[in-house]
């Protein structure tokens, strides 16, 4: 935010990240092409079906000029709801904390100080989505519209296959953000199971995923904050 973006947001809102591929094909058809090509498809199939994704992160965000590193954990939760991928995130360490990205906005909720900061999106809504939900329900063919792909290597990462894509955002906006990402896919499911998204500041987040579970019931009180009768909201400017 991310994305949001949730790994760009994340260091902003002391959370960790976040996240959509991005797939290219080249005209000739090598091996690398195909097994991008390969992927693509079982991305596409995946996202016909996709109504929700529930995962545990590990989300780990690195300050070079400090030499730090920000580590969180907790659960993260995705569903489909008309044209929009919603997220969630239920941050358990080191310290509780909430993140509800939806209608182009993102709400960070924190209950040690019974506060919720809420960022609006809305002007670069389509380029904080597509890092928001990074690997989790968008299809190959529409995100090649943003990003320039190439298929690295094959890892197995916890036992299971993955290609390793390297994404660079095709818009300068994007590139400002993260010049450039790796991003492990499941070969066989079409998700995401690890990503590292690098600044041009030398800075980068890396996002881990384990359990991940598709298309299961996830109820409506995961996509509310659980706030008080005396949350207070605040809204930064800029």
């Amino acid at each position: 935010m991310n994305p949001l973006l949730m790994f760009g947001w994340c260091r902003q809102m002391s959370l960790g990240f976040v996240g959509i591929i991005f797939l290219a094909v080249a005209s000739a058809q090598t091996p690398d092409s195909n097994e991008l090509q390969r992927v693509l498809s079982q991305m596409d199939q995946t996202a016909a079906s996709f109504r929700t994704a529930q995962a545990g992160f590990v989300w780990d965000q690195y300050q070079k000029v400090v030499d730090d590193h920000d580590v969180q954990k907790g659960t993260v939760y995705f569903r489909r709801t008309g044209n929009e991928i919603q997220m969630a995130a239920d941050i358990r360490e080191p310290a509780l904390k909430y993140v509800i990205f939806s209608e182009g906005k993102v709400q960070f909720y924190q209950p040690s100080i019974d506060q919720v900061t809420t960022f609006n999106t809305s002007k670069d809504r389509g380029a904080v989505e597509s890092f928001m939900v990074l690997g989790f329900g968008g299809s190959g063919k529409d995100m090649l519209k943003s990003f320039d792909v190439k298929n690295i290597d094959a890892e197995k990462l916890n036992g299971i296959d993955t290609a390793k894509l390297e994404l660079v955002p095709k818009s300068v906006k994007g590139r400002n953000m993260f010049d450039h990402i790796w991003l492990w896919v499941d070969t066989s499911r079409g998700v995401s199971v690890q990503q590292q998204l690098f600044e041009p500041s030398g800075d980068y987040r890396v996002a881990k995923y384990s359990d991940i579970q598709l298309n299961q019931k996830i109820p409506d009180s995961v996509f509310k904050l659980k706030i008080t009768s005396k949350t207070k909201f605040v809204s930064p400017q800029g």
